[in-house]
């Protein structure tokens, strides 16, 4: 699989609207069944561990709601740059920042995920994202 620019951005916009659904049996179907990640300081191989890793992060945090961007793409690697923003159980308001580096298998399923993350802690009325993207808030991430 060799991405052009306009693949690459399709791959991001439909793994940005995956995720925005909180479903991690769809999501977990977007990567190979042997699919690697990193993510954060969690290794995890396979979909059922992934699976379980997106069960627990959004029992936990809640309200998710992402933006992805194409960063770069060659081959069948994609970089990408993120923000998300959650609540915790105690209703602090979170904006995630990060960067994740992909690749394909030649099915154009993801075989492997490394993420690095940080958070930020804001105030409810700092919120910039709310939900999935309609069309009309295709703000650059700043």
């Amino acid at each position: 699989m060799n991405f052009t620019e306009e693949t690459a951005r399709a791959k991001v916009r439909a793994a940005e609207d995956a995720w925005n659904t909180r479903d991690p049996e769809r999501v977990a179907l977007a990567y190979t069944p042997d699919s690697v990640w990193r993510n954060r300081d969690e290794f995890l191989t396979g979909r059922a561990e992934i699976r379980e890793f997106l069960t627990r992060k959004w029992a936990r945090e809640l309200d998710y709601a992402l933006r992805k961007e194409l960063w770069t793409f060659g081959g069948n690697r994609i970089a990408v740059r993120f923000q998300y923003e959650w609540h915790d159980a105690d209703g602090r308001w979170w904006r995630s920042y990060g960067n994740e580096l992909w690749e394909f298998a030649d099915d154009g399923l993801m075989r492997r995920r490394e993420a690095s993350i940080n958070d930020v802690r804001i105030d409810e009325a700092d919120r910039r994202i709310r939900g999935p993207r309609t069309g009309e808030d295709d703000l650059p991430l700043a």
